[in-house]
């Protein structure tokens, strides 16, 4: 009897999880048996696709014999047959377990959420609120993203593959010409996010996250070309691995994020199931070689140090560095001994046990060492030294195997991985590590080695080196990184074709290859080379530009490497000529030098070169910075590589000129003028200029200073508007693009100010990069006060960076509880605060700040510890003279806090701005206050040659007046100084200083301008007068003395300063 689909309980889910929740989604016919006594008729298509499966089966078994008949036909051996034979059955066996293994991977996917509550024994509902996962989340929102973006990213590979790459690869071999897509699909199955963890605590200009990736796919991309009728595909993929994700570096304009960077930290597992002619990379053999093949080429272009970079912001800087950035630090790997290993050799059948004879791999990434084998012995001592290059902390692993040695395949012992953020921390981390999978120990002595750019370390690490015995290469000195360009007009190969440049870069020994541009004499490379470097001193970098055939020379370029030693930053970023090649052929390359520098308080070196050294493996006694029982306390601090490169911008808005009125009189009948001001928007901080009153083209002449970074796409947000009572009016906005103020290093220029008819506004920028030395400070104070406006704050005479890493023993909570340490830092009326540790005595903050210093001999940093909720940990107060007494500026230590207990670990550094755009050139002198030893005043000029402006300036800055004026009666007088520009004796040409009370030497600092030609300043006759008001109820005012400079007498172009002798009225000497 049939039953109807209402009828019964419905089957439970947890009994059919495959049965659709609704019955009536299918018909009832689906679920009848047919009724024999209804009459109906057998399926007769039913049966005729049996009878064709029959026959298929049997054309496919008949098949099988045709390789036997054809061999016996042409007279071969049997043997031919069964070799055939056991190809085939390795390449289905193989193919068959690929495509075991991609339906399980699809069921598990499928079925994740089933599979996950019945292993949990849990129904079909969603983990608990109370659920959480603190290292690794789930996205599962992210994973709905992708699902519905798969089909249109399917449609972007699809055009990107026949419209990008098949023309590169027609256009790379000649037999590639009818080289084809013929079919690209991604399929229906996308790509999954299984978890993200996010790194907090990294650098500030930058986002890191780590994506969990799972892919089991059913792709399927077709390629054919027709010329050799060569079809060949791929029907499936498994690609399963960690991809980091690099969002930097963050801006302050849309889209936030410059650019984003992806790699592998390590090698993905890859599992692709072939078509067509790829068919044979299935056989035995072939299918794990060719698996290889293509892991490396994935490896070549996404496993550190490799990454791809995608761009999102135009004219980004620094892509090159972005692309390949310098590494984080080198861990310098002395693979000491094993002990305890498991033996493996077995003799007469396995009655007879033996030994091993191991060796190990060691590996950091795509950095791969194999150590010498020690013949039978299980407590090896290899004594052996690599360094390794680390490009990302946290996520790299140091990963040692240990494997025994034998003729066919090598016995696995064991494996030992350990992060290196733990070796950045230690600095010298030295212990025996237990072999997982195995048994027995490794001994590793791990040293980090910071990147330096201080030349004069050098011969520091030269000589430490040469008391250390280091096989099989002796120790590093120093790396370079050299970034590739591009190259222009090489010559072109015979017949005028042109040529498929590739780079072969040497230094001694060691060789590296760029990629082939094809065709053209002007490549673009963009790739870069590493190189680790025993004395730069005399080793140099040869750089050779061929053809891809190797056979023809384009260009040669021999550097050597002493060359960037006296270069500043230890970086050459320039066009090299090339010899042997075209007159015009040239090369760009910036190259990278950085020392590698262990603080010897981390380390022991030998004394005596030739005797036993610090690894001596057969030593019993502990050495010094071992960490055998703790790591050690780390002496100094460790900031990236982005710490103390801010610079300082100079920010003079001068004039603007040809403002738009808003002010209306008598409800709009009387047009007046504007009130302008300027706001400034920049690095997250604002500016507003004082307001100048009934003025369509006002002089604001007002200094700001900001602190910026190298960051790529920052602007300068300028916006003039009129000042009201209610609500401002806006008269025009123009933008500053920071690049070609940070490249050039100053600007000065008229801006049209948009979004309004008329208008435009006069800046100039000076980028002010921090020295460090202390020489130039009393020069540049003295600067600063000749440049000094009336209506801008004091100027910063050097730049103070903070790195504050850590802190230890600070004392506990109601004597047993941890605090949750912050710090704040303090200079004037500016202040930082970092983030706050929870429940902990030694907090590592790593972060920086930095600070204008307008006064360094009289300012000091403040630092406050403070606990969340519990008050004052410990406090430091650290005077800036101190620095300024430091070897380069820079003091980098434990500083103990002022309570007694707890210390925190900082790096102070502070950088002299220099301008060398002032108009000023200052002379150390001194002052005389006699007229028969006048020593010279800092010179003033108009400012520099280049400088484009409406007119001339005639500037005069009255910074003193002797102190011998005379005195009229018992008290001093309270002077000021009058000026006039001859012949003219209107208000116009008319400036006074302020006045300064009861004294006798008076110091104004004072700056004033009269805009005019050149030629008709020097015409014109200066006026100066100091004089005294008589009394307060008085408008009369004495005369002290006055002075006529004739302006046709003076060197208006290059300025001048000096004393002048004041006259009174009757020409007689005052002062």
């Amino acid at each position: 009897m049939e039953r109807s689909p209402g009828e019964g309980p419905s089957p439970s889910p947890m009994d059919q999880p495959s049965a659709p929740s609704d019955p009536t989604d299918q018909p009832p016919a689906a679920h009848a048996k047919p009724d024999p006594g209804s009459g109906g008729q057998p399926a007769g298509p039913g049966a005729a696709g049996e009878a064709l499966a029959v026959l298929t089966s049997f054309g496919r078994r008949l098949l099988v014999l045709i390789p036997v008949y054809l061999a016996g036909a042409v007279g071969l051996s049997v043997g031919f047959v069964l070799f055939g034979l056991a190809l085939y059955l390795g390449w289905r066996r193989v193919r068959d377990e690929k495509e075991r293994s991609l339906r399980a991977a699809r069921q598990l996917l499928d079925d994740e959420e089933q599979l996950t509550a019945k292993t949990l024994y849990m129904s079909h509902r969603e983990l608990p609120a109370w659920v959480s996962f603190p290292d690794v989340e789930k996205a599962e929102w992210l994973n709905k993203i992708v699902a519905q973006v798969w089909p249109f990213l399917g449609q972007y590979m699809e055009k990107l593959l026949a419209e990008t790459v098949a023309p590169a690869v027609r256009g790379s071999n000649p037999h590639l010409q009818t080289f084809t897509f013929t079919r690209v699909e991604l399929g229906e199955k996308p790509l999954r996010i299984i978890g993200v963890k996010v790194h907090p605590g990294q650098r500030k200009e930058q986002i890191l996250l780590d994506l969990n990736i799972s892919y089991v796919g059913d792709v399927q991309i077709d390629v054919e070309v027709k010329k050799y009728f060569c079809k060949a595909g791929v029907k499936g993929m498994q690609l399963h691995g960690v991809l980091r994700v690099i969002l930097e570096p963050l801006i302050g304009d849309l889209p936030f994020v410059g650019a984003v960077s992806m790699f592998f930290i390590r090698r993905p597992t890859l599992d692709i199931n072939w078509t067509g002619m790829t068919n044979l990379l299935d056989i035995p053999g072939l299918s794990s070689l060719s698996d290889t093949m293509i892991m490396d080429s994935i490896a070549a272009f996404l496993v550190l140090p490799n990454r791809l970079l995608v761009p999102l912001v135009p004219d980004l800087q620094d892509v090159a560095q972005l692309r390949s950035p310098l590494p984080r630090g080198i861990i310098r790997i002395h693979l000491l001994a094993a002990r305890g290993l498991s033996s493996k050799d077995k003799y007469v059948k396995g009655l007879i046990e033996g030994k091993s004879d191991p060796y190990a791999l060691v590996r950091l990434g795509t950095q791969t060492f194999c150590s010498r084998v020690i013949d039978e012995e299980l407590n090896p001592q290899w004594g052996e030294t690599y360094e390794v290059m680390v490009h990302e902390v946290p996520g790299q692993e140091i990963e040692v195997e240990v494997f025994d040695k034998d003729p066919d395949k090598d016995d696995f012992l064991g494996r030992m991985k350990l992060d290196v953020g733990k070796v950045l921390q230690a600095s010298v981390l030295d212990d025996w590590f237990p072999l997982q999978g195995g048994q027995g120990q490794v001994h590793l002595r791990l040293e980090w080695l910071s990147l330096l750019s201080d030349a004069e370390k050098l011969e520091q690490v030269l000589q430490w080196n040469r008391g250390v015995s280091s096989r099989p290469e002796p120790p590093s000195a120093a790396i370079l990184v050299v970034y590739l360009d591009r190259a222009q007009d090489l010559p072109l190969k015979k017949g005028n074709k042109e040529p498929n440049p590739m780079v072969q870069l040497s230094i001694q020994d060691v060789t590296q290859e760029s990629k082939a541009v094809y065709s053209t004499n002007c490549p673009v490379w963009e790739e870069a080379f590493r190189f680790f470097l025993q004395d730069p001193q005399s080793q140099e970098v040869d750089v050779q530009v061929k053809d891809d055939s190797r056979a023809l020379t384009l260009g040669a370029l021999t550097l050597p490497l002493a060359r960037l030693l006296t270069a500043p930053e230890l970086i050459l970023d320039q066009w090299f000529q090339l010899s042997s090649s075209g007159p015009n052929s040239r090369l760009y390359m910036k190259l990278v030098m950085r020392i590698l520098y262990l603080d010897s308080s981390e380390i022991c070196f030998p004394t005596v070169p030739g005797c036993p050294g610090a690894w001596d493996v057969d030593s019993e006694n502990p050495q010094r910075g071992s960490s055998v029982d703790a790591p050690p306390r780390p002496c100094h601090t460790t900031p990236d590589s982005q710490f103390g490169t801010e610079h300082v911008l100079r920010i003079h808005v001068l004039e603007a000129q040809d403002l738009i009125a808003k002010d209306r009189f008598l409800g709009g009948l009387v047009k007046g003028k504007s009130d302008p001001y300027v706001k400034l928007k920049l690095a997250g901080r604002s500016f507003r200029s004082h307001v100048v009153r009934e003025d369509l083209n006002p002089r604001w002449n007002e200094v700001f200073e900001v602190i910026v970074t190298s960051v790529p796409g920052q602007e300068l947000e300028v916006e003039v508007f009129d000042k009201d009572l209610d609500k401002d009016d806006f008269l025009g906005r123009c933008k500053v693009h920071l690049t070609t103020v940070l490249n050039s290093g100053f600007l000065d220029e008229w801006l049209t100010l948009e979004d309004v008819p008329s208008g435009r506004l006069h800046l100039r920028l000076e980028r002010l990069t921090p020295r460090p030395t202390a020489a130039e400070l009393e020069e540049v104070l003295q600067v600063n006060s000749l440049i000094q406006t009336q209506k801008s704050a004091e100027l910063a005479a050097a730049l103070l960076s903070i790195y504050m890493e850590r802190a230890e023993d600070l004392p506990l909570r109601k004597g047993t509880k941890h605090p949750s340490p912050y710090a704040t830092l303090t200079v004037g009326d500016s202040s930082h605060k970092t983030k706050t540790i929870s429940q902990t005595s030694a907090p590592v903050w790593d972060e920086s700040a930095s600070f204008l210093i307008r006064k360094p001999h009289t300012e000091s940093l403040e630092l406050q510890v403070r606990g969340e909720g519990t008050g004052v940990l410990g406090s430091l107060s650290l005077p800036l003279s101190e620095l300024l007494v430091a070897d380069q500026l820079c003091l980098d230590r434990w500083f103990t806090l002022s309570s007694g207990q707890g210390q925190v670990l900082l790096r102070a550094q502070l950088g002299i701005l220099v301008s060398q755009h002032s108009g000023v050139e200052a002379h150390s002198h001194s002052y005389s206050h006699s007229s028969s030893s006048l020593s010279e005043e800092p010179e003033l000029s108009g400012g520099p040659p280049h400088i484009t402006s409406s007119a001339p300036e005639l500037r005069q800055r009255l910074t003193h007046v002797d102190r011998s004026l005379r005195q009229n009666g018992r008290d001093p007088p309270d002077p000021y100084v009058s000026l006039l520009l001859l012949p003219d004796k209107n208000r116009g040409t008319k400036r006074r200083t302020s006045q300064k009370k009861r004294t006798l030497s008076p110091e104004f600092n004072e700056r004033f301008e009269w805009e005019l030609p050149l030629d008709e300043a020097q015409r014109r006759k200066l006026d100066v007068s100091v004089k005294s008001n008589s009394s307060f109820m008085s408008r009369e005012r004495e005369l002290l003395g006055k002075v006529q400079l004739d302006l046709a007498e003076t060197d208006l172009s290059q300025g001048v300063a000096r004393w002048y002798d004041l006259m009174d009225d009757k020409d007689k000497g005052s002062s």
